[in-house]
């Protein structure tokens, strides 16, 4: 054969390399649920690519069959065909010289090898990996048809293969569970390449976050909960609304750990512009109002709103005490952040890039999140910063008190009433 046919063969050789190349990156990397995607908008090449990963080993045992024999082939051809040509090219140049073939086999093998590796080998899986969904649709058919030609000799291998990994009791069925670390990894990629916003990519993060936080996390606590009494006047009553102006208020019966119900405050100010008594024995309807444990999570929180078909809880732990109160508002401004609620002081302040004010009812989740702390010790005993502050020192905080965890130093700035207030995080120098 001449040198132009001899080429061709190669030539030949490195695209169904290439090929192969490509497929074997392309199915193995083609996302599921892209091309999930694709089968709903009708694409019946998406489904034959999802066939083929259901079964991974047919399509593998082609392709490995397939680049192999190429392979071999490409050795055998490849120094014979280029060779002699470089051989007869050297003798014009420096003459007949002891060790030119050997030279030409060098130059020939080199030469056939790095055409295979770019061409055959590092672009088309460079690009498959690039375009997996695309890629496989493409290659897909071809495949099927290699597949259906090389039959006895896939069932043959593949048989063998899924013998040994029964034998050495190696699982080959690949789990396409997706967990919240999965998608956090995608958001954050998302984020990254700009395709996401910062608050777009809290949302989703805050979204998946309602199956762990608990209702304490969005409550009013009990200390700042308004709320009328049974035994209050009428001059009292619009006392607390004139200097409270909430939408609705808790009713109790002396205490506030025994809740009657409660009352809008549209009811009071309707009788009040009518000059009509207040009271709550008797005038105003006082409404039923649901009780709900502290242990439970935001997304219950939001099916039991749903079934119920009120938006207004107040929260109990296990001493049947009041803890706090919780409205629907609540939940949405802790799912959505600023979104909704543009003009709330944030719980966590940068003052510069080694320091940071916080809220001490800020949730631990957040502040591991701000400061990239992977695990807070023993999280199961507190739910926010000025409880982790109470676990470490094993004792009620003041004004001063510090503890220094995970490179960071966290002191207390501010004390309200045994509560801490603010917290100021500095990071420690290496």
């Amino acid at each position: 054969m001449t040198f132009f046919q001899h080429l061709l063969i190669i030539i030949g050789l490195i695209a169904a390399s290439a090929f192969f190349s490509c497929a074997e990156i392309a199915l193995a990397s083609a996302r599921k649920i892209r091309l999930q995607q694709l089968v709903e908008t009708g694409n019946a090449r998406a489904q034959q690519v999802l066939n083929l990963q259901n079964q991974p080993g047919n399509f593998f045992t082609v392709i490995q069959v397939a680049l192999n024999a190429i392979a071999i082939m490409g050795g055998i051809l490849g120094e014979q065909a280029i060779s002699p040509y470089i051989e007869s090219a050297l003798s014009h140049i420096f003459g007949q010289r002891a060790g030119l073939d050997q030279i030409s086999f060098i130059i020939s093998f080199v030469s056939v090898t790095s055409l295979f590796i770019l061409f055959a080998d590092l672009m088309p899986k460079r690009l498959a990996m690039t375009y997996p969904e695309q890629v496989a649709m493409w290659i897909v058919r071809p495949i099927l048809v290699c597949l259906a030609l090389l039959k006895p000799i896939v069932v043959m291998y593949d048989g063998i293969a899924s013998a040994l990994f029964k034998l050495l009791n190696i699982q080959t069925t690949r789990e396409d569970a997706i967990t919240f670390d999965d998608v956090s990894a995608i958001v954050d990629a998302g984020a990254a390449s700009g395709a996401l916003h910062r608050q777009e990519q809290h949302l989703i993060e805050n979204v998946f976050e309602l199956d762990t936080r608990t209702v304490t996390f969005a409550m009013t606590p009990r200390e700042n909960i308004i709320y009328l009494r049974l035994q209050d006047d009428e001059d009292t009553l619009k006392a607390k609304i004139t200097e409270f102006p909430h939408s609705r208020f808790l009713v109790c019966d002396d205490l506030i750990d025994q809740v009657i119900g409660y009352v809008e405050s549209k009811d009071i100010l309707k009788r009040t512009l009518n000059h009509q008594p207040i009271s709550l024995h008797r005038e105003l309807q006082v409404k039923n109002v649901l009780a709900i444990p502290d242990t439970l999570t935001l997304s219950e929180l939001l099916e039991r709103f749903k079934v119920t078909n009120q938006d207004l809880a107040f929260i109990l732990n296990e001493y049947a005490l009041v803890v706090g109160i919780v409205t629907l508002n609540d939940v949405m401004k802790t799912l959505m952040g600023d979104l909704v609620s543009p003009f709330i002081e944030e719980q966590i302040v940068k003052r510069d890039d080694c320091s940071w004010l916080v809220d001490g009812v800020t949730p631990i989740e957040d502040v591991r999140r701000a400061l990239a702390i992977d695990q807070f010790p023993h999280e199961a005993n507190y739910e926010t910063i000025a409880g982790f502050m109470m676990y470490q020192l094993k004792r009620i905080p003041k004004r001063t008190d510090w503890v220094e965890f995970a490179g960071y130093k966290f002191e207390v700035v501010d004390i309200d009433n045994y509560r801490i207030d603010q917290l100021l995080v500095s990071k420690l120098s290496s």
